[in-house]
């Protein structure tokens, strides 16, 4: 039977689950978890992906991570590969370590990219391995609460604290609160998210999204009915000011602010 192809992700942000085969332990002692952090390290830097949270279980693995320059099937492939090969040469054995298919799901919004984070960080709590997300050494759970993190360029924590605050004190508090919640039920509310505008580059997924197949450059040129529609559908997004959108945009700010949402033109 055919594989069915993955689903893409529109932020190209994917929920990663990695499985031994058959369930079967992956990681024995600290050196086979370390290995495969520095693996991981090693093919993040190489294809430019971002990691946002992880998670070594001992018989799984979890990695919220940004597709980078290559496909993400052959980032983790590259990944499980070489895990594979010092696995075997380490224990002397043959054979398939992890399922043949690594599991991923979209992440394509910041509810479900911060819902994620904490439920990856909160897997050994539920598996009744720790009592705090904090205790649990094998996650990037450490890094968000400031401590020395390993290794070291394989953390991706600001994009995801700037979404708390840009005081990064209060970032690490608000975070922490929010790590350390009942994860059923718990969810961020949506209207304290947005309380805190977006950097240009949030900005501009969320507008790509809106403009679909047309390209962000191509706005301005686009008839002035198609163009305002446009307008008007990205002044509804929460967390993008008018100024930051004629700037992402390349309009005046005035023609923003002269769109209405009824399909008039604000007064001069």
């Amino acid at each position: 039977m055919p594989r069915v192809a993955r689903e893409k992700s529109r932020s190209g942000i994917y929920h990663v689950m990695l499985r031994g085969a058959n369930r079967q332990e992956i990681f024995h002692d600290d050196e086979d978890c370390l290995r495969f952090l520095s693996i991981v390290e090693k093919y993040k830097l190489k294809a430019e992906v971002g990691i946002y949270a992880w998670c070594l279980m001992g018989n799984h693995v979890h990695l919220l991570v940004k597709e980078g320059n290559e496909e993400l099937s052959i980032t983790m492939k590259r990944i499980g590969v070489s895990f594979v090969f010092y696995y075997n040469e380490k224990y002397q054995t043959t054979g398939h370590l992890f399922q043949d298919r690594f599991k991923s799901i979209c992440i394509d919004s910041f509810l479900s990219l911060l819902n994620v984070v904490r439920y990856i960080h909160q897997n050994p709590v539920k598996a009744g391995m720790v009592d705090r997300v904090g205790d649990w050494r094998w996650s990037s759970c450490p890094g968000y609460y400031g401590k020395k993190p390993f290794p070291h360029k394989l953390y991706d924590t600001d994009y995801i604290l700037k979404l708390f605050s840009d005081d990064s004190a209060m970032a690490k508090a608000r975070f922490i609160e929010f790590n350390e919640q009942d994860f059923q039920g718990q969810y961020l509310d949506e209207q304290e998210l947005y309380k805190r505008r977006f950097t240009d580059e949030e900005a501009r997924i969320e507008i790509k999204k809106i403009l679909g197949t047309i390209e962000i450059a191509q706005v301005k040129s686009l008839p002035k009915l198609q163009r305002d529609d446009l307008i008007r559908e990205i002044k509804k997004i929460r967390g993008v000011s008018q100024r930051q959108a004629a700037r992402i945009l390349g309009v005046s700010a005035s023609l923003i602010f002269k769109v209405q949402g009824d399909g008039s033109h604000a007064s001069k």
